[in-house]
């Protein structure tokens, strides 16, 4: 039994409840209050006039992912602006010289911020190994490119046909240029460098647990779930073994779910759960491949990755296994044709929204109005980091009309259930998923240039922090996260300063001082 007295403690249960002391027996919060109020325990801890949240919810990210990064190269602006920066940093590597069987890894090149302004290639990783294998994220996480002994061990030649939903680039040689489009393609090299490293892929995943701690993240939404070349619940159930302590909702990909003969294993761990199926209509804006009614200066309009028989496919196996239907949906074409095929849907899930919108990236008045009306019941999740980091790309892929209707956070938290999240580390940004970054991006509307993007969409920061705590849990059904309050986890973060109180444009310098699970310290800056 402990009691924490003297903070400033922001309960979540509504956007102005703060206390001064609460008490914790057994891993939940029993008792919020006044200090001078508080019951007697044996121990008491000072929270020394800190402001404290609840612990932080990223419902939308990528860990698999995040694990691969943090021992592999960013990519990204400042460090790399170039593709001979990028060469530079890989021979940086850790990974570098370590054997033939090692992976040199990178993340985050975005063609337009280089110097070339091109995709690097091939030929230009294979300048700084032929020996290694090389594999690189682009930006969004869907695209990628690999060099040559990348390719040999995926069995990629000039004659393996596009895989559905992706491209494998060519020169005009048709001999293979590397580069992987959208995610289909991507995981043909994904799934080579996976094959060999399962245990390397556990003990990445595990040292991931500090990271999320240090950000205040207490639990995690595994957005990309996978069956093959091992199952997702697998890796997740060995890293917990070995210390991973995140709690994690896994999202499985709908294309390795669909022929699925045998029933979905369940979690053998209590902070680990199967909780929806993913499904891709999309690409990204960055990449030109979002799908949108209105075309591209290039005169393309994007991708269309799923038909509507095979979205309502996935949501009748999504109710009939009581899991959510995740939908990554960029363009506002793709997200029109989620909404005609499940709006008039009866939701499955109670007051946990059946059908989650990933990104909900373009919106217009008229697609809000049929979200608010519609008899599914509708969870909106986005991403702030994106117009934060990705403005450059925004301006230049995007009409004004169109890009008046990005990232209506204020309208989309209007018309149903929103949360924010960080998609990391699928964005340009050497740090993807710090939440007061995205906060700060929420309430600012500035991005890192100084551009500000449709400020009439700007919410007040305790929104922002209810878009990774209360609200967050609601959308994602963690229905005893994201609120201190009794009866639920006591999962707390203490900050560097009150964010609830500094200068909007301050909030992305707030750090998480102490993390406690359960009532239990278990990181400390």
């Amino acid at each position: 039994m402990t009691v924490f007295r003297n903070g400033k403690i922001f309960t979540a249960e509504t956007q102005t409840t703060t206390v001064s002391a609460m008490q914790i027996i057994d891993g939940q919060v029993v008792w919020t209050g006044a200090a001078e109020k508080a019951p007697d325990d044996s121990e008491v801890v000072d929270l020394a006039g800190k402001t404290v949240l609840p612990g932080l919810l990223d419902i939308h990210t990528h860990p698999k992912y995040i694990a691969d990064a943090l021992h592999g190269v960013a990519c990204t602006p400042p460090d790399v602006m170039s593709i001979q920066d990028m060469q530079a940093a890989l021979r940086l590597s850790p990974a570098y010289g370590q054997g033939a069987n090692v992976w040199i890894e990178g993340w985050g090149f975005d063609e337009s911020k280089l110097a070339e302004h091109r995709t690097p290639t091939v030929t230009d990783l294979d300048e700084v190994s032929t020996t290694q294998p090389i594999f690189i994220y682009r930006s969004d996480c869907h695209s990628s490119v690999g060099n040559s002994k990348a390719l040999a061990l995926a069995g990629i030649t000039a004659g393996t046909p596009d895989p559905v939903g992706g491209e494998i680039g060519h020169f005009k040689s048709g001999e293979p240029n590397g580069y992987m489009k959208e995610v289909a393609a991507t995981q043909l090299l994904i799934q080579a460098k996976s094959a060999q490293n399962f245990e390397t892929d556990v003990t990445n995943m595990t040292q991931t647990s500090r990271h999320y701690l240090e950000n205040g993240l207490v639990a995690i939404g595994e957005l990309m779930g996978r069956k093959l070349p091992y199952d997702t619940l697998q890796l997740y159930e060995a890293a917990y073994q070995k210390g991973f302590q995140p709690r994690t909702a896994i999202y499985y990909v709908w294309n390795e779910l669909k022929g699925l003969s045998e029933p979905l294993q369940h979690p053998n761990h209590r902070d680990l759960t199967i909780a929806g199926v993913k499904v891709f209509m999309d690409g990204s804006i960055s990449g030109e491949t979002a799908w949108n009614k209105v075309p591209y200066p290039s005169g393309k309009t994007g991708v269309s990755l799923t038909s509507t028989d095979e979205l309502l496919a996935a949501a009748t196996f999504a109710r009939e296994h009581q899991m959510q239907l995740a939908v990554h949906a960029m363009g506002d074409a793709a997200i029109q044709r989620v909404l005609d095929a499940t709006a008039s849907l009866t939701p499955w899930l109670g007051v946990v929204p059946s059908v989650r919108i990933e990104h909900a990236t373009l919106l217009s008045d008229a697609m809000l109005a049929e979200i608010k009306a519609a008899p599914m019941n509708y969870g909106l999740v986005t991403q702030p980091i994106f117009l934060f980091a990705e403005d450059e790309s925004y301006r230049q892929f995007l009409s004004d009309e169109q890009f008046k209707t990005a990232y209506r956070i204020k309208s989309m938290n209007q018309a149903a259930l929103t949360a924010l999240s960080s998609d990391a580390p699928c964005t340009p940004w050497a740090k993807p998923d710090d939440p007061f970054i995205a906060m700060q991006a929420a309430v600012t509307r500035t991005a890192a240039n100084g551009d500000v993007v449709n400020a009439n969409e700007a919410i007040s920061v305790t929104q922002a922090v209810l878009g990774y705590t209360a609200w967050a849990a609601q959308v994602a059904g963690l229905a005893d996260s994201g609120q201190l309050k009794p009866g639920y986890r006591g999962d707390f973060v203490v900050l560097s300063q009150d964010v609830l109180t500094v200068a909007p444009d301050q909030i992305g310098q707030t750090n998480v001082t102490q993390t406690w699970l359960g009532g239990q310290l278990v990181y400390e800056r």
